[in-house]
């Protein structure tokens, strides 16, 4: 399973990932991806180019200089990067050469590209607009408009669409599946929607198009070599090398914020551009990292970059129209990194920022900052002694008695469910040879990412995931049908080779556990399978008050095995989802074309309570691994003509990815089981990192570590203080006492701000009547006198409160 043990909800993938994805779109490598395939936070700036040669491989002109041909002068083209310099402050000659003759070119092909778009022919295309839900939640009728191909522009159709639903527009996706610049002209006869801000992926547009802004500010104040700017989880960065070793301060940001805010003014447009890697090279050899995506991560046909007032960058898109859509910009932090996340590499500076389409909306992020600060995992484990990292073993956790407490009720809670759903917990090596990792196709891909040695001249590899090992496991004997679905489950270590520079407390580790299990079914029981596990999420996510959502993604273009294989699995999980949300378990989403190349795929995303989603599950069918290491089971059917395996799978497009080489094919009256990679938490350090901030450590009973604190009024009571404790302990309650010589306040107050769920206060009077007074964590009104109860009836109450795992901490 390979799950994330990041609080981005970034993936185990290779070092040398492109430096940009928009979110949305997946890897489409012939490599088992498991897990949480969420998108990274984090996310690159290169990569994904459009599949489509509708989408890809032609290039648009802006509405601006559409607007030219009607009569606009040359001239505003040709004089941009004056006028761009000027807003920013920087006349032209105060620019650097490499910025100066890298825009040049980027003018001129420009203007060679307009003029080839203007002599296509422009057709009528059909066009029509989804504009989404209305206020009463019910979808808009789909509003048919007049368009040309390379011509009309999703931009240009606003006029038509009420302005309470066109202010709020970001950027545009045709047919659901592609981000689609508003002023870029469409190709082709399609659907278009429109993104306001404050969805995912409106967000994540709007702050990838202020890092360039960001990125602009900063070449022109420090004449620096950029290096890639992506939004993040709250914002955007940009990484940069700064003059002979320069460092960036915190006197930096005033000026920077100053420039951005001319910028704004300046309503700049962002003109997108498809140049050839020939030409890429020529426009961005001034820079070694840019010539390192262009040499090791581009295809051969190019990509597109875009253009911003003076800086021209590499870069997928889309955009924002103009910077004049950013009304709120603020600088919040810099600090170093290294180039590709490799400490053996450049050092460079980042600076991190965060933009709004409105004021408001910034006002409103600061206070959401604040409290996200007081929730920091990382803070409230040093202050509640659950955790800490040292050096000697950089993204190892120590976790201490208080965390192990926490890790070790998750784990008692998941042994229970799996217990009753008929799992069988299973215990697999730490470390193979290598040539596991070449069979289940990982070597190929990740071997960077993994840490190997060498024992006994043989190669070796500690384990990042489990599926590998399972599938060893299902194939050491023969198995028959009627031990499946085999459902296994393992808690074991995983190591991963993350960058240093990536490592951050919890929510991204090299050393984990998760909750890691692998269905070997048939295809007759994925439904049921399916629904079980949704039963499952239910359950989980539940006692801790997460809300979740969920997404299925369907067959990408390239994938493996036959079209009605994965018909049949989306069809089976579309019918587990649709029967979930008749139980009332809500709506789920549908994302064509994104899931594995080797299987569909459910995404499951949970919300905190701060509303930032995070994606803990994924439930993910795979055709390949039971493939890869030629797992079968006995049907029961009687033996039939075995298929030709010479002609291996494949579709009847002809499109799928190339299946193992040389794999045997079952017999007769055998078959391949289908593999369903699951993981509820993932990984529990990352989960752990999650429900601190969830609780702001204010844990419920069940979970806490502190769970009781008993206190004496005077010393003459200790004996007592000490026999409620053994009392509680036999429960095996999480009980401390405090008979030290502090005062009784100060000890109550220490009590509170360690969170304990329940302080008892006794004194000669509880000592006689065999009672305790209780102090409640989360209600006031027992904090100066608490509430008289004896001593059987508490432990009773507080035995009930954390057997039934409740979240209200109340007896």
């Amino acid at each position: 399973m390979e799950a994330s043990n990041n609080l981005s909800g970034e993936k185990f993938e290779p070092k040398n990932k492109l430096p940009f994805r928009p979110r949305g779109l997946s890897d489409k490598k012939n490599i088992p991806r498991t897990s949480e395939e969420n998108e990274s936070s984090q996310d690159p700036q290169l990569s994904n180019h459009p599949k489509s040669p509708k989408l890809a491989e032609e290039n648009s002109p802006s509405k601006e200089n559409l607007g030219r041909s009607r009569g606009q002068p040359k001239e505003k083209t040709e004089n941009a990067a004056k006028k761009a310099a000027t807003a920013s402050g920087t006349t032209t000659a105060e620019l650097p050469d490499f910025i100066i003759e890298r825009n040049k070119l980027f003018d001129k092909l420009k203007r060679e590209r307009d003029a080839e778009i203007l002599k296509k022919d422009h057709p009528a295309i059909n066009v029509t607009l989804d504009l989404g839900l209305d206020t009463e939640g019910k979808p808009r009728p789909l509003m048919p408009v007049a368009a040309k191909a390379w011509e009309s522009t999703p931009g240009s159709f606003l006029r038509h669409v009420d302005k309470s639903i066109s202010s709020d527009v970001v950027i545009a996706k045709v047919d659901g599946k592609m981000l689609w610049d508003l002023d870029r002209p469409l190709e082709y006869a399609c659907q278009v929607s429109y993104l306001p801000f404050t969805s995912a992926e409106g967000r994540n547009v709007f702050w990838h198009s202020s890092a360039h802004v960001l990125g602009e500010a900063a070449e022109c104040q420090y004449q620096c070599l950029l290096s890639h700017g992506p939004p993040v989880e709250q914002g955007f960065f940009y990484d940069m090398a700064l003059p002979e070793g320069q460092a960036v301060t915190q006197n930096d940001w005033k000026p920077l914020n100053d420039r951005a805010s001319r910028f704004f003014k300046d309503k700049q447009p962002f003109e997108r551009l498809h140049v050839s890697l020939q030409n890429l090279k020529e426009m961005f050899g001034y820079s070694k990292y840019k010539m390192y995506y262009i040499q090791n991560l581009l295809p051969p046909e190019g990509s597109t970059v875009y253009k911003c007032g003076s800086l021209v960058d590499l870069c997928l898109g889309p955009h924002i129209q103009n910077t004049g859509k950013i009304k709120a910009f603020q600088i919040l932090k810099n600090s170093s990194c290294y180039f590709r996340g490799d400490k053996t590499d450049d050092t460079l500076q980042r600076i991190y920022g965060v933009a709004f389409p409105d004021k408001k909306q910034m006002t409103e992020h600061e206070n959401f900052l604040k409290e996200a600060a007081k929730r920091d995992h990382r803070k409230i484990g040093v202050d509640q002694e659950l955790f800490f990292f040292n050096e000697v073993s950089p993204g190892a956790v120590f976790l201490l008695p208080h965390g192990t407490l926490i890790f070790n009720a998750i784990q008692k809670l998941l042994r229970s469910e799996y217990q009753k759903r008929g799992y069988q917990e299973v215990q697999s090596p730490n470390m193979y040879d290598v040539e596991l990792w070449k069979r289940s196709g990982h070597w190929q891909h990740y071997q960077d990412d993994m840490f190997g040695l060498e024992v006994e001249k043989r190669k070796w590899a500690l384990k990042p995931m489990n599926c590998p090992g399972h599938c060893i496991m299902f194939g050491h004997r023969e198995r028959s049908y009627r031990e499946l679905p085999l459902r296994m489950a393992d808690f074991g270590v995983l190591h991963r080779n993350e960058a240093s520079g990536a490592l951050n407390g919890l929510s991204r580790v090299r050393k984990f556990q998760q909750d890691d299990t692998h269905i070997f079914c048939t295809q007759d029981q994925i439904t049921q399978e399916i629904e079980g596990l949704f039963d499952f999420l239910k359950c989980i996510y539940g006692l801790f008050g997460f809300p979740f959502k969920l997404q299925l993604s369907t067959r990408p273009e390239k994938f493996l095995g036959e079209i009605e294989t994965w018909n049949e699995a989306e069809s089976k999980l579309k019918d587990a989802l649709n029967a979930f949300t008749a139980s009332g378990g809500g709506q789920w989403e549908l994302n064509e074309g994104d899931g594995a190349f080797y299987g569909p795929k459910i995404d499951i995303t949970i919300s905190d309570a701060l509303k930032r989603d995070w994606q803990c599950a994924t439930i993910q069918l795979d055709f390949q691994l039971p493939q890869n290491f030629e797992l079968e089971f006995m049907t029961g059917d009687a033996p039939v003509k075995a298929k030709d395996s010479s002609k291996g799978e494949s579709d009847t497009d002809g499109t799928a990815a190339t299946p193992s080489s040389g794999t045997k094919q079952p017999g007769p009256g055998r078959a391949r089981p289908v593999m369903i990679h699951r993981a509820i938490i993932g990984s529990f350090e990352r989960f752990m990192a999650i429900i601190t901030e969830h609780f702001a450590g204010k844990w419920p009973f069940w979970l806490s570590p502190r769970q009781v604190l008993v206190i004496p009024v005077m010393p003459v009571v200790n004996d007592y203080v000490e026999e409620v404790q053994k009392l509680f302990k036999a429960q095996k309650m999480n009980v401390d006492i405090d008979i030290s010589g502090n005062t009784m306040q100060k000890k109550i107050r220490t009590g509170q701000l360690q969170q304990y769920n329940f302080i008892f206060v006794v004194g000669a009077q509880e000592k006689e009547a065999r009672s305790v007074n209780i102090r409640n964590r989360d209600d006031q009104e027992t904090q100066s006198k608490g509430e008289l109860i004896p001593l059987e009836e508490a432990i009773g109450k507080l035995k009930a409160l954390k057997k039934e795992r409740r979240l209200i901490n109340k007896i």
